[in-house]
């Protein structure tokens, strides 16, 4: 048994590609997906309820998916707002090939598939969304949050889907600790999970 995660930079398990059928955006798209990345089979049900519950994106300037995966919130940053710049941002570069064959099948140009080292520093997000890996453990998820929810630009609001059984509302309270300028609010909750909003001041 190989104790392979999603969130290892080179994952063990084989790299064998498949394609799976997925609703973004309102549209219908042809994704490819593999063993060793987060929900291979499906949207999973904490990202459905994260699209389905934020705010329509900024139209324009840099949005980030912390977290990409194979890219379903990267695809539906990209697809609706299409002038925006989308950083998808994984460890995992299994994950950032597929999310880039993704983007590409979708003819979706402003997509840019990166490791967090990857994203210059002088970049500031509009929003962020995000389901986070929570289970990296808890001193790698804080120093994960700590570094990306302070590069948002002033007023630009982080969206974060977690389970309500993974620390959901300690993670709110953190949050709110943590960063005392920031508004921390919970913006909905549905089928065990919680979506929480980080805006900057």
């Amino acid at each position: 048994m190989t104790h392979d995660h999603y969130f290892t930079a080179e994952p063990a398990s084989a790299d064998e590609r498949r394609t799976v059928d997925v609703e973004l955006a309102g549209r219908r798209l042809v994704v490819e997906t593999a063993g060793g990345v987060f929900s291979p089979d499906h949207v999973d049900l904490g990202t459905q309820v994260l699209l389905r519950s934020v705010p329509a994106p900024p139209t324009d300037g840099d949005l980030l998916d912390l977290g990409c995966g194979w890219g379903p919130v990267a695809l539906e940053l990209a697809l609706r707002s299409p002038r925006a710049r989308v950083w998808a941002v994984d460890v995992n570069r299994r994950a950032l090939d597929l999310v880039g064959r993704n983007a590409s099948r979708a003819g979706l140009t402003g997509v840019r598939a990166v490791e967090p080292d990857d994203v210059p520093d002088d970049v500031r997000f509009a929003t962020i969304w995000s389901n986070p890996p929570i289970r990296v453990g808890k001193e790698a998820l804080h120093a994960l949050l700590l570094r990306w929810l302070p590069r948002l630009e002033p007023g630009g609001t982080a969206w974060l889907v977690v389970g309500r059984n993974l620390g959901a509302d300690s993670l709110q309270r953190w949050l709110a600790e943590q960063l005392p300028e920031h508004r921390v609010e919970r913006a909905a909750s549905a089928k065990g999970f919680r979506v929480l909003g980080v805006t900057s001041p």
